[in-house]
């Protein structure tokens, strides 16, 4: 699977803008993932083509902040994600995590709920 960050819910277009920016050196794919998709596996998301989609269309809630999520990348390579999001000038995003095999087939709404669950803890 190529390296990839999907950004969700980036709805600012000056933020996203300059996140993208920043991301391109890295030579990663980057996607948007609208909020029709929200209920597909993000390992689908990602690329992983052991994960099927689902017939299913979000029309739901917006998530309440902005996620990154990267996939397929090794760990040299998070760290050169994390440093392009901190000098973006964005400022933070609180919402990040690593595709892993227990998480690839939940969807953006459990993902978020358990990021902005582990967040809430560490605060």
């Amino acid at each position: 699977m190529k390296a990839t960050i999907l950004l969700f819910h980036f709805s600012d277009k000056d933020r996203r803008n300059k996140l993208t920016r920043a991301l391109l050196p890295l030579r990663m794919k980057i996607r948007e993932v609208s909020r029709e998709d929200y209920l597909q596996p993000v390992g689908y998301l990602a690329g992983k083509k052991d994960i099927p989609p689902l017939d299913e269309t979000y029309d739901g809630e917006e998530l309440e902040g902005e996620m990154l999520l990267m996939a397929g990348l090794l760990g040299p390579q998070v760290d050169q994600v994390l440093k392009a999001v901190r000098k973006s000038g964005i400022g933070p995003v609180p919402y990040k995590a690593v595709l892993t095999s227990a998480n690839q087939s939940w969807n953006a709404l459990k993902l978020f709920q358990e990021i902005k669950s582990e967040h809430e803890q560490m605060m």
